[in-house]
């Protein structure tokens, strides 16, 4: 007998109890039509790791792990698609490692960043409700990797950060807030800046 896969705990609460909230909340009148998160890209860039236009073998390695580990993706290496000299960037000169995490693996990814990572940030006050583009896709970084569990800080001596997009479709910001703050999405306090 085949064993059935279990579907991620937040994305059952999404199609289950949130689906049908967003539904009333903008007078929508067909699921179709519902937002939905589609995938999870997680990105570092290395550009000021370069020397002499290659990658530190040692930086290069301790991104690779942290990504790994935290996704269960090798990520891929994004080369510059043109040269700028102010930045000293050489067209095909590494510029960042990428992740793309999508449906299981994306749905448990955000909840071990929503539920464990971002509460182990010190003195967090919340996300910006800013930062959604107008198809209603979310950017936001992370300073450092120490945040998630996985990664054993007293093996690496290499610390780097990460910027995280949601990316949604069918979407608008005023949605794909409503459906993060569903999902327990820690964005800041209004009128308060983030202030307790």
């Amino acid at each position: 007998m085949v064993a059935q896969k279990q579907t991620p705990r937040l994305q059952a609460l999404y199609r289950d109890e949130i689906g049908p909230k967003l539904l009333k909340e903008f007078g929508l009148k067909n699921p179709h039509q519902l937002p939905k998160l589609s995938k999870i890209i997680v990105n570092v860039g290395v550009g000021k790791q370069l020397e002499n236009q290659k990658l530190k073998p040692d930086y290069r390695e301790a991104v690779i792990g942290t990504l790994t580990t935290i996704t269960g993706q090798r990520p891929v290496m994004v080369k510059a698609k043109v040269s700028v000299s102010n930045f000293k960037v050489r067209e095909g000169a590494p510029s960042a490692f990428m992740v793309t995490v999508r449906r299981e693996r994306m749905w448990s990814f955000f909840d071990r960043l929503v539920n464990v990572a971002m509460p182990r940030i010190k003195d967090f006050r919340g996300v910006k409700t800013t930062s959604f583009d107008p198809g209603g896709s979310y950017s936001f970084g992370l300073t450092e990797q120490a945040v998630w569990p996985e990664i054993n800080m007293a093996n690496i001596n290499q610390t780097h950060g990460m910027n995280i997009n949601l990316v949604f479709e069918r979407s608008n910001p005023a949605m794909s807030r409503f459906l993060l703050s569903e999902l327990g999405f820690p964005f800041e306090k209004e009128g308060d800046g983030g202030r307790r």
